[in-house]
């Protein structure tokens, strides 16, 4: 018999409303060209009036949106030479309204809000005896199901109830910065385990030193390849080494922007169809200061790549692939702190079972050890994590889902050793939690399913997301959890 596991009285849906200003060319460069000539035979009056009924109904929805429509414009500005001798002489009017043509709305959240993850807010002040402040972050999916990251700030009081920040409609793409140098040798070492081998390889990496930067990539590629007929294998290897350098960057979002108004949308080739599932932890370094890092997985439309997010404060963050064979997994999941002087890492190689990797550095994961295999009728398809292992008195709580008949996802748990936590103290036989008749319509029907927990007045606090659409809470004593251990499968 399972355990009785209370829902708690929230629910959040998709919020169509809340936009993003992306760049926007339609058509490729060609009709860019027409789109800009006709934008060039307006005269001043009609592009001041164009502009203004643009702003006005706008504006609003954006913040400084007029430095977005400049954006956009510098992105299409090498298309005014075959139109304009001089671009300088364009009056800053006719600029922007060029930059609208080019500017599109991006509603991130329209299609689901679901796979949430749930940590202890850096802020801590203002608050009454027993509550906490929480930060949930969300997968956001809009149109062409493109993934992204976004935040609710919360406050949970004594009793479990949780309450939000208000949300307002506004969204705030932060200032993305490219990272200053790579490490040769492991910018290579990641060319392999993703099985990109050619002779162009060596022949661009050769005139670059032990550390380069992103320009210097990109010049020593041009150099190399300029005078080159180059084959389609080929020149899919140099877009390979683009999309990899492309895929480290550092972020940075205003400091007048709320929590809930920032949005962490895919910025780099690696991850234009999607940044999925991320799964957060407050990371307590030897000297006990203390990192948010998320691992997620990147999606470009044919590839996935596994990444590591880092931040001390919710507006600047540091984004890496994640290198070693056994980092190309889906659902990565960091402990909290470092295990045996190692780091350590739940994973799932094989897309089957569950296993723990440790290693010296935070980027480069080579080995696995198998802990968990199906067992159970209701996760005989598959199991994985559900977020970072939460310390106990009496071990490793590990959230984990697990599919079974009718691709039904279910919530499981289990514990681990403290010091060993590739061994399994115990799996609770039945799901904690299943999709109920309110839960399983959505995008993807009959799935219940976490990104991370967190313990509050002895209660694991669990939110999950409903068949891919919506996210809810739920709570369960821990007290209930060890009482029922007692009855689990226990494993030497």
């Amino acid at each position: 018999m399972g355990i009785a596991i209370k829902r708690l009285d929230t629910t959040l849906y998709p919020d169509p409303k809340r936009v993003i200003a992306r760049f926007y060319l339609p058509g490729g460069e060609d009709r860019g060209r027409y789109i800009i000539q006709k934008i060039m035979s307006l005269s001043e009056e009609k592009v001041q009036e164009l502009l203004q009924r643009i702003l006005g109904n706008y504006a609003n929805r954006h913040r400084n949106i007029t430095n977005i429509f400049e954006n956009h414009f510098n992105n299409v500005s090498r298309l005014l030479a075959a139109i304009e001798d001089d671009p300088e002489t364009i009056t800053q009017e006719r600029k922007r309204l060029i930059g609208a043509y080019f500017t599109h709305e991006y509603s991130i959240e329209s299609a689901a809000f679901f796979n949430p993850s749930i940590i202890e807010d850096p802020d801590q002040s203002h608050l009454e005896e027993g509550q906490k402040r929480l930060i949930v972050s969300f997968r956001a999916t809009g149109e062409g199901h493109i993934s992204s990251i976004v935040f609710r700030s919360v406050i949970i009081d004594q009793q479990n109830k949780l309450s939000f920040q208000r949300t307002n409609d506004l969204v705030e793409q932060p200032e993305t910065i490219r990272l200053t140098f790579f490490n040769k040798q492991r910018y290579i070492s990641k060319l392999d385990e993703l099985n990109i081998h050619k002779d162009i390889v060596d022949l661009i990496m050769k005139g670059l030193g032990d550390e380069f930067t992103y320009k210097e990539l990109n010049d020593s590629i041009h150099n190399c390849v300029k005078d080159m007929n180059l084959s389609l294998s080929k020149k899919n290897v140099i877009k390979s080494m683009i999309w990899l350098a492309d895929a480290h960057y550092d972020t940075k979002f205003s400091m007048d922007t709320a929590l809930t108004e920032r949005v962490i949308f895919p910025a780099s080739e690696s991850e234009k169809n999607g940044i999925e599932d991320a799964r957060f932890v407050k990371f307590t370094d030897d000297d006990g200061k203390s990192t948010y890092y998320a691992t997620y997985t990147a999606y470009n439309g044919f590839a996935t790549m596994s990444k590591l997010l880092e931040t001390k404060d919710f507006y600047q963050f540091t984004t890496r692939p994640l290198h070693g064979k056994s980092a190309n997994s889906k659902g990565m999941a960091l402990f909290p702190r470092k295990i045996r002087g190692q780091y350590a890492m739940i994973s799932r190689i094989d897309g089957f079972c569950n296993y723990v990797m440790y290693s010296d550095s935070l980027t480069t994961w080579q080995d696995e050890i198998k802990i968990e295999e199906p067992q159970s009728p209701w996760e005989f398809v598959q199991i994985g994590n559900c977020g970072s292992p939460i310390e106990t008195e009496y071990g490793w709580l590990l959230l984990t889902h697990g599919v079974g008949a009718m691709r039904e996802y279910c919530l499981g748990i289990s514990l681990l050793d403290l010091d060993h936590p590739e061994k399994v103290i115990c799996q609770l036989e039945d799901p904690i939690l299943i999709p109920n008749q309110t839960e399983r319509e959505g995008y993807v029907p009959n799935v219940v399913y976490s990104c991370g927990s967190i313990i509050h007045n002895n209660d694991i606090i669990i939110p999950y997301g409903l068949s891919d659409s919506a996210s809810s809470f739920a709570a369960l004593p821990l007290d209930l959890i060890f009482e029922k251990m007692h009855l689990g499968r226990h494993r030497s």
